[in-house]
């Protein structure tokens, strides 16, 4: 019997879509059109024409990410950690016939109230790929995700992505920069400064008065800030999560690099899975009980 479906990574900001057929690959296509950027269309309108040629009747679509949000096609209720891994995909949400979207998942309690959408699928294939007790997913909101081989018990998210972008871009940090370039050195240098002093916040003032002072490379400032951020980051969670023997980075190869020099220079090993493979190994897990 074949098995063919469509899987969908549906964030605020782009798309990703994949088509498979018996677990290859067929063909895969990106779009702009983020559930943010709908530009008036309606989320069916736009998978239509992502999709086009691909789908029929009969094949079943899988999405994950913000397309189950408020802002998206159809909310995907949170499912409250600790949960089973099997339970994310026995929990869809359905928007139309063969169309379902997969549920997010929340932690709340007094001290963390937390909420993820797409990386739950990443965390599926991340434990059948790479099992691990405790997965580092890096991007623009990094989750630090406590699981074992049958449930997810609690993640935190540090918006380290995110605070570089708006210092960089939006802060007097950044204001006035010329075009950054790429530096191992001031990126180490940041970084074996955010992993001594993970307090950052009284450092960040310091990285504009560094190159205002001439003490740092103006076109550096990018990676700097990088290391110093990724190194704070690194150092509070590893103590926060001290008992975590085995860890599974999940990422793309770049943002990886970083995060394996922040954990080597501690003396912590780390597995590496590739983000996009992560997903589609998650999504698949999900899309085979679906499509039979």
């Amino acid at each position: 019997m074949t098995t063919r479906y469509i899987a969908i990574d549906w964030g605020s900001t782009n798309l990703r879509a994949w088509h498979f057929q018996d677990g290859v690959c067929l063909e895969s296509r990106h779009s702009e059109a983020g559930v943010t950027r709908l530009n008036g269309r309606s989320p069916e309108a736009v998978l239509a024409e992502v999709t086009e040629g691909w789908s029929s009747d009969t094949t079943p679509v899988v999405m994950a990410g913000m397309v189950g949000s408020n802002a998206g096609w159809k909310i995907a209720p949170y499912l409250p950690c600790p949960t089973s891994l099997d339970g994310i995909g026995e929990q869809l949400t359905q928007v139309k016939e063969r169309v379902w979207i997969i549920p997010g998942l929340c932690v709340s309690s007094d001290d963390n109230h937390n909420v993820m959408r797409g990386e739950e699928t990443q965390l599926l294939g991340a434990s059948e790929l790479a099992p691990a007790a405790l997965y580092v997913m890096p991007g623009t909101h990094c989750k630090w995700v406590e699981a074992d081989e049958h449930q997810i018990r609690d993640f935190r998210t540090v918006m380290t992505g995110e605070l570089h972008h708006l210092l960089l871009r939006h802060s007097l940090v950044g204001a006035g920069l010329p075009e950054q370039t790429a530096s191992d050195d001031a990126f180490d240098a940041g970084l074996t400064r955010g992993l001594a002093s993970p307090e950052i916040l009284p450092q960040l003032f310091e990285v504009r008065a560094a190159h205002v002072l001439g003490a740092l490379a103006r076109e550096q400032v990018s990676e700097f800030l990088s290391g110093l951020l990724i190194g704070g980051e690194v150092a509070t969670m590893n103590a926060r999560f001290a008992g975590s023997q085995a860890i599974t980075l999940v990422a793309s190869p770049s943002l990886s690099a970083r995060y394996q020099r922040a954990f080597r220079a501690i003396g912590r090993a780390v597995n590496t899975l590739d983000g996009d493979t992560a997903f589609q190994a998650g999504i698949r897990r999900i899309a085979h009980a679906v499509a039979n």
